[in-house]
């Protein structure tokens, strides 16, 4: 099941993070976040009016999504970049697709027309599930980050929500 996100969910949603942040290069961040550091950033969506989606099966959160804005300046008001993450005990099960199709409908639905995903060069994975639901690729940034003693490059990839259908 899909849903929007309560404070109940936080401990599972920074679980999940923290093992993207601690084991992947799908976060460019070297330390785990706290508990109080996600309720922020929780209440700080709330108050945007920006969802957070998580994916539940038999009363366990086992990934989440949610969008934020590309840039702060004013004339990327219609453009959103977005998170997907998904327990590592629950990979391959298609939830990160489903979730992803859901923050699409959802960004689609409040007015943004275009999607940014920024993901890990070499995350073919990911890479392969946003070109299946539309995603085109836009361009790498190399050795925009470093991590795990190497340097790393994101790739861009986007969607127009206007021509969508999901």
């Amino acid at each position: 099941m899909i849903r929007i996100a309560t404070k109940d969910d936080l401990e599972d949603i920074l679980f999940i993070y923290n093992d993207a942040v601690v084991n992947t290069t799908a976060v460019y961040d070297y330390e785990p976040y706290t508990y109080e550091n996600r309720v922020q950033w929780f209440e700080k969506k709330q108050n945007a009016n920006v969802p957070i989606l998580v994916f539940e099966e038999g009363g366990e959160v086992c990934g989440f999504a949610t969008y934020g804005s590309f840039r702060d300046w004013p004339a990327y008001q219609y453009t959103v970049e977005h998170s997907v993450y998904v327990n590592p005990k629950h990979g391959g099960k298609g939830i990160g697709g489903r979730l992803l199709k859901e923050v699409i409908k959802a960004a689609k639905q409040d007015g943004y027309i275009t999607m940014v995903a920024g993901i890990d060069g070499t995350n073919k994975g990911s890479i392969a599930l946003h070109e299946k639901v539309g995603f085109t690729y836009s361009g790498t940034i190399q050795k925009a980050g470093y991590k795990f003693d190497r340097w790393l490059d994101l790739a861009f990839y986007q969607i127009d929500l206007e021509t969508v259908n999901m």
